[in-house]
């Protein structure tokens, strides 16, 4: 059975209403429902409700009208209001549910909110129904801004990967189309200068070198452009042997150290989650850097790795030159040089390509330095699944 009330404040009592309340009741007893009403107008609602006695009646209503409270009988005579709950979930609705009974027990009662109920109120305590509802709706509140903020985090989340993504993309195919049109450049502007060198003024060698220099740094920031665009776009389940890593890094690095002198040493080192030859980009690019920037003193690189819970926390130390710590963050983004160009050679790209390599792991990566101190860089990448660990001779050039 369905009965449709709307109900208005009447003499004697409170004050003109101060919320408008769409309620659906649960209850078999017309009296009873009379009461609830005639209670919470007097606690400042203007109440439009519903009464239903079966669970067929209940979800017809709730599938028919946008109810901002529910309040149920526990006891009925074919079923139990808190079965309510289960409708509810059923047809996807969150609205607040207060059992309004004569007779609950506390462990029942307990067992009821345990289920979804938002608060209980018996029927010879009725005055404080209004205040249970006003705390129910203000919690329905704060619970659909928390939905709203959720989905608007997911939302711009989306958003974002999806904006990374482009300009990754960008980035790739841009870097890549523009290596032709400037390998045509730099090489005639090669042969420019081969050919015609001492032929012209020298302000004519003087410009022809600066257009040569100039296509062959470009062409390098290119590689490197391409390079950083590159990270991301594959790695994930797959692992690397460090030692073999570090190894093939330092032969790659032959010349740099042989010219140097540099001694570099390992600990032992694991295999890690992550793909080999990002790992490669690295190592390579953290001992080149502890090379390119050494001190007066024989460049000294030691590389080390310990377990962190799921990850592996490495530690690149040198006795070069370091950095003032201001600058800790700074070294890290794309193309940003502390010196000049023509005291050390390079892009400012290699450190941006180890953060994002790094990153990309879902691991970290930072610097403690002093000037004039040498630098330790620090990086967590994650375990490989069999968490293995490997020995490493150490290596010394």
């Amino acid at each position: 059975m369905t009965a449709t009330a709307t109900a208005t404040a009447s003499e004697g009592e409170s004050s003109a209403p101060d919320c408008k309340l769409r309620v659906l009741l649960v209850e078999d007893n017309p009296s009873d429902a009379e009461l609830i009403l005639r209670e919470l107008r007097r606690g400042g609602f203007d109440v439009t409700s519903d009464i239903v006695q079966t669970v067929e009646d209940l979800t017809r209503q709730v599938r028919a009208q946008p109810y901002q409270i529910i309040l149920a009988d526990y006891n009925l005579p074919q079923w139990r209001g808190i079965e309510s709950l289960e409708v509810l979930r059923r047809e996807g609705l969150d609205i607040p549910l207060i059992l309004v009974s004569g007779a609950v027990g506390d462990v029942t009662a307990v067992e009821c909110i345990k289920q979804g109920a938002t608060d209980y109120v018996l029927k010879d305590a009725l005055s404080r129904l209004p205040v249970s509802v006003r705390r129910a709706l203000q919690e329905k509140r704060q619970r659909d801004q928390r939905l709203q903020v959720e989905q608007d985090l997911a939302r711009k989340a989306v958003e974002l990967a999806r904006s990374n993504q482009d300009l990754e993309q960008f980035a790739y195919v841009a870097s890549h189309d523009l290596q032709e049109p400037l390998r045509m450049v730099a090489a005639y502007t090669q042969l420019l200068s081969e050919r015609y060198r001492g032929k012209l003024d020298a302000d004519a060698d003087k410009y022809i070198g600066y257009a040569v220099e100039g296509a062959l740094r470009m062409q390098t920031l290119i590689r490197d452009l391409l390079a950083f665009s590159r990270i991301g776009r594959n790695g994930i389940g797959s692992h690397s042997d460090c030692k073999n890593v570090v190894e093939e890094a330092i032969l790659n690095l032959k010349a740099s150290i042989e010219e140097s002198g540099a001694v570099i040493s390992c600990s032992d080192l694991p295999i890690v989650g992550s793909d080999r030859t990002q790992m490669l980009q690295l190592f390579q690019n953290l001992i080149g850097n502890a090379i390119k920037f050494r001190s007066k003193e024989v460049p000294a690189i030691r590389i080390s790795a310990e377990p962190q819970g799921t990850l592996w926390q490495f530690t690149v130390t040198d006795n070069g030159i370091g950095i003032a710590p201001e600058y800790k963050d700074l070294i890290f983004v794309i193309f940003q040089r502390l010196h000049a160009r023509d005291e050390y050679a390079g892009n400012g790209v290699g450190l941006a390509i180890c953060k994002k390599i790094v990153e990309h792991y879902g691991g970290k990566v930072w610097i403690e330095s002093e000037l004039g101190h040498g630098c330790t860089f620090y990086f967590t990448l994650p375990a490989h699944q069999a968490d293995e660990k490997v020995s490493h001779v150490p290596h010394q050039t």
